[in-house]
């Protein structure tokens, strides 16, 4: 019996080059978001962002063709409105706090997801970790570098309502496969884009705004979604959540090459460790930290 064909370093590096571009994709996008804070608001910025990825998903996903089953509306209205107020809550914290340190705090949802579905004793070494990086990306003393408390609050109810949209996440996807996502971001901009317009007015409107809008929809969700789907498809759980636990760093290098964001030391370790828990929770359990 002849041996079975080894896959070739080509093909092995597919998928981790399309999750590598995706996540830069996703900080890309968040960076050309805050640019659109100033006219739009947080909350106009986020309802122009699910609006035009809906219609981005809507046209290459048809998730009209879908048969939802009625047992299937609760656990997707319940994806799609964590997925809104969880996008919501991410840009009202870039407001206030560096890009890297929110994503950082909001990493701590997907996290604790991965750590409460393991129930190993290894976890809690990488609950300690994560609240070490949490100390030190936001030190409960007052310094010269603190951040703005609502900014934090922010950034972690995003992590929050990161966790319950995988917990929904799940149950849909089971139900409707590939239309989930399309549906999902339907619902989110539904929930999101009442505040948005109470938020943004008729500034939404504006050409520039609009042409953002498909910009930042385009490298926040349909283009970074595409490229996820061929990671899902050609890599392990394990691997996946190890790759992502890289967003906090790629994160933190975009807000300072994009954003001139600068981070002192001592939150760079920070971002270190939330990183480090990412990985190790990765690497001990097959549960994956889900992409937002």
């Amino acid at each position: 019996m002849k041996p079975l064909p080894r896959p070739s370093r080509r093909a092995s590096l597919l998928p981790a080059a399309a999750l590598m571009l995706a996540m830069v994709s996703i900080q890309y996008g968040a960076t050309y978001a805050k640019g659109m804070f100033a006219v739009a608001g947080p909350s106009g910025t986020t309802a122009m962002r699910l609006g035009a990825a809906a219609i981005m998903l809507a046209l290459a996903m048809r998730p009209w063709r879908a048969r939802v089953p009625r047992g299937a509306w609760p656990s997707l209205i319940g994806y799609g409105a964590s997925l809104g107020v969880m996008n919501l809550m991410f840009y009202e914290s870039l407001r206030t706090i560096p890009l890297g340190i929110a994503v950082s705090l909001e990493f701590t949802g997907p996290l604790l997801v991965a750590v409460v579905t393991s129930r190993r004793k290894i976890d809690f070494v990488w609950v300690g970790v994560a609240m070490g990086g949490l100390l030190s990306l936001s030190p409960p003393l007052r310094s010269g570098h603190a951040l703005d408390p609502a900014g934090v609050a922010f950034a972690l109810g995003s992590g929050a309502c990161w966790a319950i949209y995988i917990v929904f996440g799940q149950a849909a996807g089971n139900a409707l496969g590939r239309y989930t996502t399309a549906i999902g971001t339907l619902v989110a901009a539904c929930v999101v884009t009442p505040i948005g317009v109470f938020q943004g007015g008729a500034a939404l409107l504006q050409p520039h705004i609009l042409l953002g809008a498909v910009v930042v929809g385009f490298f926040s969700s349909a283009f970074p979604y595409s490229l996820e789907m061929v990671a899902l498809t050609r890599m392990k759980a394990k691997v996946y959540g190890i790759f992502t636990s890289l967003e906090p760093a790629i994160g933190a290098l975009m807000g300072l090459i994009l954003l001139h964001e600068t981070l002192t030391l001592l939150q760079w370790a920070g971002i270190a460790c939330v990183g480090a828990a990412a990985l190790g929770a990765s690497a001990t359990n097959e549960t994956p930290l889900l992409p937002e």
